[in-house]
């Protein structure tokens, strides 16, 4: 686990965020299928899947693609979405009985300066999550692409029977397994104090969101909070890979000049770049259970 401070800011300006990640294969499976990126701007976990090694070689390709954008201070989303296509490209080519059917799901979150105004830019693909604390704020950023997410989101399964539910893991969108692999995005002004998890579904099944958000609120730091997530998902079954990252933004480009005017335009010119779909909104807690198991 590793706290990373970024540098000051350039003439451009940037987030500057601590960050810190836990990864464990947990108490069942005999390998880790999950790969971490914590290198700013690029915070990413990806799970993979697939017979013997293919995920464990899908999610490692999605981080080296990702992994190329941390050589600078900020990301466009078209740069996002490159790297994505290229790791599509990439698993797609594999060969070999030892990696069929190699795929990953790929949740990030990264930085990005858009009109002088710090944003957090989110990107999901499959069924690892991103969350974000904020102020009195707790949500699931990300929604899940998953038989059981489409089922609650048409009323026919609850929060508490898509926990047990035998198609829980089965999801309908990944990186280089199945026909759509087409992700979601979402753009979100950044505050001092935000802190963003971003984890894989071993956390997310063993974990319900109201003890993720009082690790988040706690005043613990970001590699105490990861360490004790990771913990927490051990100790309900482990039965899956767990892998989480942690990040708090402690300055934010804008926030100290920006006026109430200059913040209006920033979104207005956010929300002309990028058109909000209902699909891709911040998925809301559900009182005593997790938005998406």
């Amino acid at each position: 686990m590793i706290d990373r401070s970024l540098s000051d800011p350039d003439a451009h300006g940037t987030i500057r965020v601590v960050s810190a990640s836990a990864t464990h294969v947990g108490h069942v499976r005999a390998t880790n299928e999950d790969s971490i990126l914590e290198a700013a701007p690029i915070y990413l976990v990806a799970d993979g899947m697939g017979g013997h090694n293919a995920g464990e070689v899908a999610s490692a390709i999605a981080v080296e693609e990702f992994e190329k954008l941390t050589i600078q201070e900020n990301v466009t989303v078209e740069q996002l979405g490159e790297a994505l296509s290229s790791a599509a490209d990439r698993i797609g080519e594999l060969g070999g009985e030892s990696t069929l059917g190699a795929g990953t799901t790929v949740a990030v979150a990264a930085t990005m300066v858009l009109d002088g105004i710090g944003y957090w830019v989110v990107l999901n693909l499959g069924d690892s999550r991103v969350y974000r604390l904020s102020d009195e704020i707790f949500e699931q950023v990300s929604v899940d692409h998953s038989v059981v997410q489409e089922l609650m989101d048409r009323g026919e399964l609850t929060v508490e029977e898509a926990r047990v539910h035998p198609y829980r893991h089965m999801v309908t969108r990944a990186l280089g397994a199945g026909p759509e692999s087409d992700p979601d995005y979402w753009l979100i002004p950044a505050e001092v104090g935000d802190r963003m998890l971003i984890c894989s579904d071993g956390l997310t099944g063993e974990v319900d969101d109201a003890t993720i958000e009082r690790k988040l609120r706690g005043p613990a730091d970001v590699r105490t909070i990861s360490e004790d997530l990771v913990r927490l998902a051990l100790d309900g079954g482990g039965r899956d890979n767990v892998s989480v990252v942690v990040v708090e933004a402690v300055e934010v480009i804008g926030l100290s000049l920006a006026s109430e005017d200059t913040a209006g335009s920033s979104a207005d010119s956010a929300d002309e770049e990028f058109e909000v779909d209902e699909d891709t909104l911040p998925r809301a807690i559900t009182e005593g259970g997790s938005g998406g198991r």
